[in-house]
């Protein structure tokens, strides 16, 4: 079976900063035929970043990954929602989470925060199909399938994405993020990987516990990651491996995979996206 067996266009999306998507990058992904681009570096709640993508480009769809809870109020973002949707129809997706304890000052019942925040959206009209939530815990994944339309896991292997499915249900939306690098050389591959993996998200508390119920140990937590805990969550090899890598999360029970191509410093991504669409549906 080939590395493209099983990867429909559309089922794989890109992960990248806003400050790393300029709109004709969003341009040449639509042409490849990645299927939506997710924002990630908590995009503000004007939406603007996401507006802009939309504006240059005519059919792929754009994502949130995430807008933070505590940055942006809901009825902000609820009315720049509203804008989207009246400007390009259909193609926009709201993804909103609560972060980390360890990045917001007010972070106090993140659980009870996320559900307030979902009852302004709805009061806001935001159509519960159009939004997910940042899941990688059972109680929020359960909330993910209750009041939003799936999850948008950040940080994990498909052994998560298999467990989730079962949380989730056949029905909801599961679109997981993956770290990727497109270099075969182990040692080469780990130094451009490592450092996006240990800083900042091993000194994560939500991370770390998500990875140890995913089984790993202190052992690979500890000093910046062992390699085994780093080649799972930034997969890297050649352009086909790389394609298994991403197919296992499809085959895990996900709807679209959420790929963050990582570069050397200073490396345009363009190459290396063209390189991984022909690898995964040629």
């Amino acid at each position: 079976m080939g590395a493209n067996a099983g990867v429909s266009r559309g089922t794989v999306g890109v992960w990248r900063h806003s400050d790393g998507l300029p709109p004709e990058l969003a341009v040449e992904l639509e042409r490849l035929g990645y299927g939506r681009i997710w924002i990630g570096g908590s995009p503000d709640g004007s939406l603007d970043s996401a507006e802009r993508l939309l504006d240059a480009t005519s059919t792929i769809g754009v994502a949130t990954g995430i807008v933070n809870i505590w940055q942006d109020d809901a009825h902000k973002v609820a009315a720049s929602f509203h804008r989207l949707e009246e400007r390009h129809p259909g193609r926009f997706l709201l993804g909103v989470g609560a972060g980390h304890r360890e990045h917001a000052d007010r972070y106090t019942k993140p659980y009870e925060a996320l559900v307030a925040y979902l009852d302004v959206l709805d009061a806001e009209g935001v159509p519960q199909d159009r939004r997910v939530l940042a899941a990688l815990g059972p109680r929020v994944l359960r909330l993910a399938a209750d009041r939003a339309r799936g999850a948008h896991p950040y940080l994990v292997t498909p052994e998560h994405t298999r467990q989730a499915r079962e949380i989730l249900g056949k029905d909801a939306l599961l679109a997981p993020e993956q770290k990727v690098v497109l270099e075969p050389d182990p040692e080469r591959a780990r130094a451009i990987g490592r450092p996006r993996v240990s800083s900042p998200y091993l000194g994560l508390a939500n991370y770390v516990a998500s990875l140890r119920r995913l089984g790993w140990s202190d052992a690979d937590l500890a000093d910046d990651g062992s390699d085994a805990l780093i080649d799972a969550l930034a997969v890297h090899g050649t352009s086909e491996r790389v394609a298994q890598g991403v197919r296992a999360h499809l085959e895990a029970g996900a709807d679209e995979v959420a790929v963050q191509l990582l570069t050397r410093e200073g490396e345009l991504p363009d190459a290396g996206f063209r390189e991984l669409a022909a690898a995964l549906w040629g």
